[in-house]
């Protein structure tokens, strides 16, 4: 890991690698040929970092993001498949249907790739939304395209594929949204028998989401992406208990599925597939991937630094690598190249691009202001027998809730800062303690009021003391737009007047900064 932060390089290779080197060819000289095997345990592998990926996609970033990402994995894809695949017949020499194979296998992009290359380099929400909303979502009608071509050979009623494609992505959609919110609504109103139950629960009830969608005959893996990115906007108790659970299991996910695809590729296969490769790959990131992205995004107003950057950022990691063992298990003709194409592919371009993302991000001047509020970590206790919750909050050092008094906090009544733990060392605050960086609250709340408290206290976090009179309130007093609003305006002024008599107060040219 550390290697892979330093390099800049996506830690996906090292594990490849591992694989590599203890396979065919490799110091340990490991038999593994069973592409089947692969096959299901990267769909199970694949069905966890779905779940963790859901789970970490924060709702009100890729809101505004959806339309984009969603013409990105319909339009962008159809435009991928058929460049990449004219590409691949007409400068490789591959028939019609291997070369759809091909442009179908990489036409999906895999974010912990990119954001893992990315982490250094904060970017504007609406790029991160949008690239990960597409890795979330491309994978659906890629999966189908491939079993498509893989099973039936040429496809002769194109609309007849469209429409299936639509219903298999309609219907899992439908089941992600329904178990995702089912799932949600229990978790939330029953009281587990112990804590460390709550991450098991979630990840099992994004498991099943899968498997509901794929009896359904639906998209299993649109089904688990949009439960999991449910139940993570959803206010779950344990949560950042629950998120580190998913983030250690979606990288052991990760670790098992590339060690196994390494073990399964011989490297000396890899020779004769190289050039081919590199060819199929020129095509894919340098023209393919431009002309999907300006053509699916044409329609919204992006500048277009984020156009480009987006257009280089189309990491390809082990999806791509997975999908191709559908055509080997169903014995197309010439699995075994395109598969080896693939893997080249994923290899070579992700040295290439990996490394330059972070300059390009920095050259096209589209970082996001590394002073920009941090948004706060809140994990909630339910207090099933006392009727309330526990909420405990931690203030990252970009927040602005750094020198914000308790009473300043104004939390709803029914809501109290009880303990603060500060280096180490906890204590009752007064209403005029104030807050610092990397202090931790403690917040008890009734249940009627526990959604106003944590959406006050983000707010606070958003835009400090003054953040209802600004605009930036939520619920709990701070709504300027009801029918108290002069009342909450004046209430709003006098603590702004209240904040200004301070500064003034401390005197001198520091009273100004």
């Amino acid at each position: 890991m550390r290697i892979s932060s330093r390099s800049g390089l996506p830690s996906l290779l090292l594990y490849l690698g591992i694989g590599i080197v203890m396979g065919q060819d490799g110091i340990f000289d490991v038999k593994f040929d069973n592409a089947e095997l692969t096959q299901v345990i990267g769909y199970a592998a694949l069905v966890v970092i779905l779940a963790e990926g859901g789970l970490g996609t924060k709702w009100k970033e890729i809101k505004p993001a959806l339309p984009a990402a969603v013409m990105l994995s319909l339009v962008g894809v159809a435009v991928s498949v058929g460049v990449t695949a004219a590409g691949a017949h007409y400068l490789v020499g591959l028939d019609w249907r291997q070369s759809l194979i091909i442009g179908a296998v990489v036409s999906s992009t895999d974010a912990a790739a990119v954001f893992s290359v990315l982490r250094k380099v904060p970017l504007p929400a609406r790029v991160t939304g949008v690239l990960e909303a597409e890795s979330g979502f491309n994978d659906a009608p890629v999966v189908i395209l491939v079993v498509a071509f893989s099973t039936r050979g040429p496809v002769d009623s194109w609309y007849v594929l469209v429409g299936e494609i639509a219903l298999e992505l309609a219907i899992g959609a439908a089941v992600g949204i329904a178990v995702g919110w089912l799932g949600s609504f229990g978790l939330r109103h029953v009281a587990l028998p112990a804590s460390g139950l709550y991450p098991i629960a979630v990840m099992a009830i994004a498991v099943s989401a899968y498997a509901a969608g794929a009896l359904a005959h639906g998209s299993g893996f649109l089904a688990v992406y949009l439960a999991a990115m449910i139940l993570g906007n959803a206010k779950l108790p344990h949560w950042p208990a629950t998120r580190g659970f998913a983030d250690g299991l979606g990288w052991l996910a990760q670790i098992g599925m590339f060690v196994l695809l390494g073990l399964l590729v011989t490297p000396h296969d890899l020779y004769d597939d190289f050039w081919p490769a590199v060819i199929v790959g020129l095509v894919l990131t340098v023209v393919a991937r431009p002309l999907e992205v300006f053509i699916s995004l044409a329609p919204f107003r992006l500048p277009w630094q984020e156009k480009a950057l987006m257009s280089w950022a189309g990491l390809r990691g082990a999806v791509p690598i997975i999908l191709a063992t559908i055509p080997m298990v169903a014995g197309v003709e010439g699995s075994t190249r395109i598969f080896n194409i693939v893997f080249v592919l994923v290899i070579v371009y992700t040295l290439i691009q990996g490394p330059t993302l972070p300059w390009l991000a920095k050259a096209l001047k589209i970082a996001d202001d590394p002073a920009e509020a941090a948004d706060l970590g809140i994990e909630s206790a339910p207090l099933e027998r006392l009727r309330g919750h526990l909420l405990s909050v931690a203030i990252p050092g970009r927040s602005k809730m750094h020198g914000v008094e308790v009473a300043e906090l104004r939390l709803p009544a029914g809501a109290a800062v009880t303990l603060v733990v500060r280096d180490g060392k906890s204590f009752v605050p007064a209403p005029s303690t104030v807050l610092r960086r990397g202090d931790e609250l403690l917040v008890v709340t009734t249940d009627p009021v526990r959604d106003a408290a944590e959406e006050r206290l983000r707010a606070v976090g958003e835009g400090g003391k003054l953040a209802g009179w600004l605009g930036t309130g939520g619920k709990g007093g701070d709504d300027l737009s009801g029918p108290h609003a002069a009342h909450e305006a004046a209430r709003e002024a006098a603590h702004a007047l209240k904040a200004v008599k301070k500064l003034g107060k401390s005197g001198g040219p520091k009273a100004h900064h």
